[in-house]
């Protein structure tokens, strides 16, 4: 049985995962890692995003354990821990574009409805 306490650790714990995957930047990332593990210098190029802020961002991701890392003499690679990310992110932009179709639906019905 789940104890209150533990349900509220789980719900925090999700929340704060979810966070990493609030922004832009840090979505393109994960996206660009799943095409191939890349250094920042890779990513900062692949995105156009100075380095400093794609490191900025590969520090959220890794420390969420989103991604890994691997060290060569002073290159960081970066890849993604778990391909099911994308999937996850995938499934949501999927939710979010039948939402939003919805909604231009219901647009098209109010204003085919002012035209009769």
């Amino acid at each position: 049985m789940i104890t209150q306490t533990l349900a509220q650790e789980i719900i925090h714990l999700q929340a704060d995962f979810c966070s990493a995957l609030s922004d832009p930047t840090r979505l393109l990332i994960l996206y660009a890692l799943s095409e191939k593990p890349c250094n920042v210098t890779e990513l900062s190029v692949e995105l156009k995003a100075n380095q400093t802020t794609v490191s900025r961002h590969l520090k959220v991701l890794r420390e969420r354990e989103l991604v890994n890392t691997t060290r060569s003499g002073t290159t960081i690679t970066y890849s993604l821990s778990d391909p099911r990310l994308i999937d996850a992110v995938d499934l949501l932009r999927s939710v979010m574009r039948d939402r939003i179709a919805f909604r231009a639906t219901l647009v098209n019905n109010l204003v085919a409805a002012d035209l009769a």
